[in-house]
Order: C-alpha cells, then sequence, then structure tokens
C-alpha cells in the first residue's frame, strides 16, 4: 500500500482517512489514480455504512468498490453491518492492491457479503462471484476458528486475495496451463471427493516441503489459490514498508511491476525475519509464520510471471 500524505498540510494519512487530524479538510480516496484527495465535498453513499471514504461519480452514489458488493445484510441486523464495514475495508484494500499490480478485474467480479447468524453460509466463488461469512470479521470467531483449522495465519484481507485468486485462475492460467498444472497439478481433479479426502485424513506429514499452507494441499485449485494469495501478501507488504521509508540492512525493496518475484524475496526474506524479531520483542507471535522451500517459490514466481505478463 502506498503512503498517503494530506494534499492540504502534508500530514501523513492512513489509505481509510476521513478527515486529516491537522488541518481538518475532509479527504476521499480516488481510485482510477489511488490517491487520497483533500479538500473534497463529494461522498459515497456507504460512507456512514461501511465507514467508506472512496469518492463516488456522484455525491450520494456508490463508490466504484462498494458498487461491486450484490448483497449485504438487513439494514435491521446491527451486528452484521458492523462486520460488514469492516469486510468492505479489506475488500478496498485488496482492489488497491490489484490496481497497483495493474491487473484487470476478473470478469463478472462481484461480492456477496452474509450473516451466519441465522443462516449457513459458505464463503467461496463461483464465477467471479465472492462471498464471505461474516463471521471472519469477528476477532475471537476468526481465532477460534484458525486454531481449530491449524492455521498460522487467518485475516479478512486473506480471505479475500484467496477467493479473488480462484477468480483469476481462468485469465492467468490460459497463458501457461502446462506449467500451471506441472506445479500445482490438474485442476479438473474432482474437488468434493479432494475435500472429504482432506477433512477425513488430514494433509500428509510433509506438506511444509512443497505447500504454502496446510489448506493448499487439498486440492490444485486452492493450492493455486493459497499461493495467489502469499504473492499478494509479499508484494503489498513490500511496497507499504517501501512507502514508509522501512529498510533492513542494504535492502532496498524494488516494487515495480517488472521486477520479479524472486529477485524481491532477498528483500522479503530480510524484512518478514526483522518483523518476527519486532513481534516477538512486543511479546507477541510472529507476524509472518511461514517457510519458503524452493517448489514454493516455484509456485509463487510462476504465478508471479502470469501476473507480470497480464499487467503489461
Amino acid at each position: 500500500m502506498r503512503a498517503f500524505p494530506c494534499a492540504v498540510c502534508g500530514l501523513l494519512l492512513t489509505f481509510e482517512s476521513h478527515t486529516c487530524v491537522r488541518c481538518g479538510s475532509a479527504q476521499g480516496f480516488r481510485w482510477p489514480d489511488r490517491r487520497l484527495l483533500a479538500p473534497v465535498q463529494s461522498r459515497c453513499a456507504n460512507v456512514e455504512l461501511a465507514r467508506c471514504n472512496w469518492l463516488p461519480a456522484r455525491d450520494g452514489q456508490l463508490c466504484f468498490s462498494c458498487a461491486l458488493t450484490r448483497t449485504r445484510p438487513a439494514d435491521s441486523d446491527v451486528a452484521a453491518l458492523a462486520a460488514f464495514a469492516r469486510a468492505e475495508g479489506a475488500k478496498r484494500w485488496l482492489l488497491v492492491e490489484l490496481g497497483e499490480l495493474e491487473l484487470p478485474l476478473p470478469a463478472g467480479l462481484t461480492f456477496d457479503l452474509l450473516s451466519s447468524e441465522h443462516a449457513p453460509v459458505m464463503t467461496g466463488h463461483a464465477d467471479g462471484l465472492i462471498t464471505l461469512d461474516l463471521a471472519e470479521a469477528d476477532d475471537a470467531r476468526r481465532v477460534a476458528a484458525r486454531e481449530e483449522m491449524g492455521e498460522p495465519y487467518r485475516t479478512l484481507l486473506g480471505h479475500m486475495r484467496h477467493e479473488v485468486g480462484h477468480a483469476y485462475f481462468p485469465l492467468l492460467s490460459s497463458l501457461a496451463l502446462d506449467r500451471v498444472r506441472a506445479l500445482f497439478g490438474d485442476e479438473r481433479e474432482d474437488y468434493q471427493a479432494a475435500l472429504d479426502r482432506h477433512y477425513e485424513t488430514g494433509p500428509p506429514e510433509d506438506w511444509a516441503s512443497s505447500y504454502v499452507s496446510a489448506y493448499a494441499t487439498t486440492h490444485p485449485s486452492e493450492d493455486w489459490a493459497e499461493t495467489f494469495a502469499h504473492v499478494l501478501h509479499i508484494r503489498d507488504s513490500l511496497q507499504t514498508a517501501a512507502e514508509h521509508g522501512v529498510r533492513v540492512g542494504d535492502t532496498n525493496p524494488r516494487l515495480t511491476v517488472t521486477a520479479d518475484l524472486r529477485t524481491l524475496l532477498g528483500d522479503w526474506l530480510a524484512l518478514s525475519y526483522a518483523l518476527n524479531a519486532i513481534n516477538r520483542s512486543m511479546g507477541q507471535e510472529d507476524l509472518y509464520p511461514f517457510t519458503l522451500p524452493d517448489p514454493v517459490v516455484d509456485k509463487l514466481a510462476l504465478i508471479d510471471e502470469l501476473i507480470r505478463q497480464t499487467a503489461r
């Protein structure tokens, strides 16, 4: 993510800022060039409901990001609407990541952000439609699910990255389908049978030698989506570090779409090692609890290559 100074007084603000805390100017995010503008008069129709600071085409309309949401909780569901606002924030961050990579959005990209309090909701994807169970916006429930699943990492943004990775598979894999299948496996494998097998027997004991996560062992399409999400995770974190002047040793993150992931990997490993050490100094668990063996790096590099080809 970029750093966003106030256009009026220069104070460094956050991507989510509505008002500059120094000069009081109204702030708004403009999607086409991904800039924070000030002062602004127009506001998205979801400024209160979703805490949205994006600028619409006309005041009071939905902005580009909010318009991608097809279904949301009812106005009377106060608890679900609070979770909805957090999910919309993660969606806005995801869209900016994709914009920074200069990726065209997947065909038919839309979102159903639904509460499972009164009816079951399955987080997933289908032909560009991403469905998210808003229970993932509840910290306690998300941590409980992470521990139950034995996951080292589980976030709203991570879910968004994973599900949009599925949506990008047809576009990106078509550029090198044989290579994709050679690394990830054949995505035509029976998905339900693979899912049943995974939940019955769990991942292979040696999964960490070839997969970025245990869930990636479920099916080739899940390996793809988990790895795609990790590419976004690495690139966005490196960009954020560089934008805020964070350097580790002699590292100098090169953050254009023309720099390949293998080139950036040394910077990433140095940065993530330092971030883990800082977290431990604060009495917290590792911020980046992953290892990247060579087979995983090969998968990351291939997806990154296809992203850069598509962006060009």
